[in-house]
């Protein structure tokens, strides 16, 4: 298997596009540590995940909690002695808020869910990763990339994110650590219940892409993730890939 003995961390990695991630590791033959504020949550992914053969420490965490990410640092290592990959793809938003409509309570929210908290994984997994000429997925997306209504937070964060990203790109690049960021627009509960509720601006949306289909948590994102953490992408670092469907959208 493509990952067999790797391990990886993926913040969110209970549900929503963190599983469909979680899942096709667990199907590479990777071990993980998946995080979440919501332990049952953890608990149910655990079970499903165990029955492609791997281990999957649950630690449930608040990303911009400092001291709750170096937590689970310390378990990975504790439970597993080495680090292989970290995707930060955990965020929380005021996602629909106009920007003169923010607080700044929704403002601190997309930051420290986002910004802090993958900045904070990312620095304490460093001497880690250094160890296993490992790899950081970050995730970003095209709210940040062209601007969409009621994302303001929310983007600012991952555009944050994939400034970070690229520096650390070349700052960690002689340390043999790569770091890539994703911009995914995928099918997820979140989404299925955008369709109910804006039927119209949905089929706008499908209208503008070629596939006619949003992506697959799994098949389509984690599976870009996989190749992302594996040697057969070894020399790929500091970039940007938008998995939205061929709609035309670039970094």
């Amino acid at each position: 298997m493509r990952l067999k003995g790797k391990v990886a961390i993926i913040t969110g990695g209970g549900r929503g596009i963190g599983l469909g991630i979680s899942t096709a590791f667990a199907k590479a033959g990777a071990n993980l540590v998946i995080t979440g504020r919501n332990e049952n949550t953890l608990v149910d992914a655990k079970v499903k995940l165990e029955q492609h053969g791997i281990e999957v420490l649950c630690v449930s965490a608040d990303g911009g909690n400092e001291a709750a990410v170096q937590n689970v640092i310390d378990k990975a290592i504790e439970k597993f002695g080495r680090i292989d990959v970290v995707i930060n793809n955990a965020q929380v938003s005021a996602s629909g808020v106009k920007l003169v409509d923010h607080t700044k309570e929704d403002f601190d929210l997309a930051i420290n869910s986002g910004l802090y908290a993958a900045f904070y994984y990312m620095r304490a997994s460093f001497k880690h990763l250094k160890e296993t000429s490992g790899s950081v997925i970050n995730f970003a997306s095209g709210a940040g990339l062209f601007g969409r209504d009621g994302q303001s937070s929310y983007a600012a964060a991952k555009e944050g994110i994939r400034g970070m990203s690229r520096v650390a790109a070349t700052e960690w690049g002689p340390d043999n650590v790569r770091c890539n960021v994703i911009c995914p627009l995928a099918m997820t509960q979140g989404l299925i219940q955008w369709k109910a509720e804006y039927p119209d601006l949905f089929a706008k949306t499908i209208q503008g892409m070629p596939l006619q289909r949003f992506a697959d948590p799994e098949t389509d994102i984690g599976r870009v993730c996989v190749f992302l953490a594996s040697d057969d992408a070894s020399y790929v670092t500091g970039e940007t890939i938008t998995l939205q469907g061929g709609s035309g959208l670039r970094p």
